[in-house]
């Protein structure tokens, strides 16, 4: 088939003088050019027919020798220009300098039926900005952010995509949580797809150069590429994008927290300037509701990306891009505007999410502190977050009986303990429901479109993994097309449903996870 590659970013934004892999700082320039290191025996183990659609790409494609060569690293398709980033950021509240892609290699941007794609591959090979590193990735890792990227998806959270996961044949030393163990792994390669790859840090790190002229010339470029609306803005243009990127910010953080959804390593090279759920690593699914929940081992002790505080996380982000990009702006004032924004939009998003969550037809004061009492029942009562939620829209007002919740509790003592409590609860959220009078199927229709039935748990992803390793890719397959409709019950699926096993609890993978993971 045809492809029509367009790469805007390496034929508008300079480039690295310096060719090779030498591990360098890069000085006034957005990109180095490099190619992906070939494989030993690259095949396709899974891959994504959605993603796939939006890039013109069809089975018979995915399936040929050629695929799994270009999305393995071995060759490329004509039009491809291959490139690493360059981009700095603050990792858990401390400047840290240049960064760059270590391990991610851009292939091209595709366009396809009015669409712009960036085609990235992750685990590639090393690149400049590999700081000592291998630049691979192992296939536990690609597995989660490849089965992560499409279930954001479905779940309806912005995130990036991933188009395919490939092995490659070779195997990875890796030391999963950095205590002297390593171990070889398979390896393998995703190729992520959005329609940029652009970063808070990617602003960060020039500014913090005294580079305003390259400073300038990338937001420039991403207005104009990325943010066309913004084309007529004349001189707020640049108010108006930093506003946009707020809000876009606060619409992915609150689906977020709607879903349960926990980044786990939220540093401004992890924060994407479209709003998209970007690098999948330490990430995971509050299970037993607990807002200071991190799956970071990482972040153990300061639990600074721990759920409850991905909101002011996001803030604080957003502040220190403010901080960047403040050389371009007169005052403060636009840049004070548009965090602004994102505190009002954050709010806003909130409050429909909370309605849509607890079936309710319109605001009313104290709704606020109906879902707050019963975020903290869910605490005291060790339940789970996902379970519980969808189980709400199975309580008959009527009567308030909490039978459907009963699956939701991990221990007996703790349910005991909190059943009074909640049962008062469950009448004050009965009159709540009954006083809108919302006829019952609509009310439960609106609740189970807002709460899934089945989410990425770290313990499915696990399962799915260990069967991998053992030759199974089946199950990769298996579970993404359970994710794919996360909103409905599929009978003979429960399994996928089901709250954490004890086995997961202190799991490796499945309630531990590192940066590497």
């Amino acid at each position: 088939m045809e492809m029509h590659f367009d790469n805007r970013f390496v034929r508008e934004l300079p480039g690295d003088t310096e060719t090779g892999l030498r591990r360098r700082e890069v000085l006034g320039a957005a990109w180095s050019a490099l190619t992906p290191m070939p494989v030993e025996a690259p095949q396709v183990l899974a891959w994504s027919p959605e993603t796939a659609a939006l890039l013109g790409f069809d089975a018979a494609l995915v399936h040929s020798e050629g695929f799994a060569q270009v999305f393995g690293g071995n060759a490329l398709y004509t039009g491809m220009q291959p490139w690493a980033a360059n981009y700095g950021g603050h990792q858990f509240g401390h400047w840290a300098g240049q960064l760059g892609d270590g391990r991610a290699i851009s292939l091209g941007e595709l366009l396809h039926d009015g669409q712009r794609w960036e085609l990235q591959l992750k685990g590639a090979g090393p690149t400049p900005y590999s700081r000592g590193a291998d630049g691979r990735a192992v296939l536990r890792s690609s597995i989660r952010e490849f089965l992560c990227s499409e279930a954001m998806h479905h779940l309806g959270v912005p995130t990036t995509r991933a188009l395919s996961l490939v092995g490659t044949g070779e195997r990875v030393v890796r030391d999963m949580f950095y205590d002297g163990h390593p171990k070889a792994e398979p390896g393998a390669v995703v190729c992520r797809v959005a329609p940029s790859f652009i970063r808070f840090g990617t602003f960060q790190l020039p500014s913090s150069r005294g580079d305003v002229a390259l400073l300038r010339q990338l937001v420039e470029f991403c207005i104009t590429r990325d943010f066309p609306e913004l084309a007529d803005a004349g001189d707020a243009r640049h108010a108006r994008w930093f506003e946009q990127v707020c809000t876009r910010t606060a619409v992915m953080v609150a689906h977020w927290m709607r879903v349960g959804f926990v980044h786990g390593v939220m540093n401004t090279d992890n924060m994407s300037i479209l709003g998209l759920t970007l690098d999948y690593g330490p990430y995971g699914w509050v299970e037993d509701y607990d807002p200071d929940w991190t799956p970071n081992t990482t972040d153990a002790q300061g639990r600074r990306y721990r759920f409850g505080t991905q909101m002011q996380v996001a803030y604080w982000n957003l502040v220190r891009l403010a901080q960047a990009l403040s050389p371009l702006f007169d005052d403060a004032a636009p840049l004070q505007a548009g965090l602004d924004a994102f505190r009002t939009r954050y709010e806003a998003e909130q409050r429909a999410h909370l309605q849509a969550k607890l079936g309710l037809a319109g605001s009313q004061q104290g709704d606020a502190q109906l879902m707050e009492d019963f975020l903290q029942l869910l605490q005291q009562g060790q339940m789970d977050m996902t379970l519980a939620f969808r189980a709400l829209a199975d309580v008959d007002p009527v009567t308030a009986d909490m039978a459907p919740l009963e699956p939701a509790f991990y221990s007996p003592e703790a349910r005991d303990a909190v059943l009074p409590a909640l049962q008062v609860w469950l009448q004050r959220h009965a009159r709540r429901v009954l006083a809108d009078g919302l006829p019952a199927a609509e009310r439960r229709q609106g609740m189970n479109a807002a709460n899934p039935r089945y989410v990425l748990r770290n313990w499915l992803a696990q399962e799915a993994i260990d069967r991998a390793e053992q030759g199974d890719v089946a199950a990769i397959t298996e579970l993404l097309d359970v994710l794919r409709h996360p909103y409905d019950d599929q009978p003979g699926r429960e399994a996928y449903a089901q709250r954490r096993p004890e086995w997961a609890r202190e799991r490796a993978g499945c309630s531990m996870l590192s940066c590497s993971s």
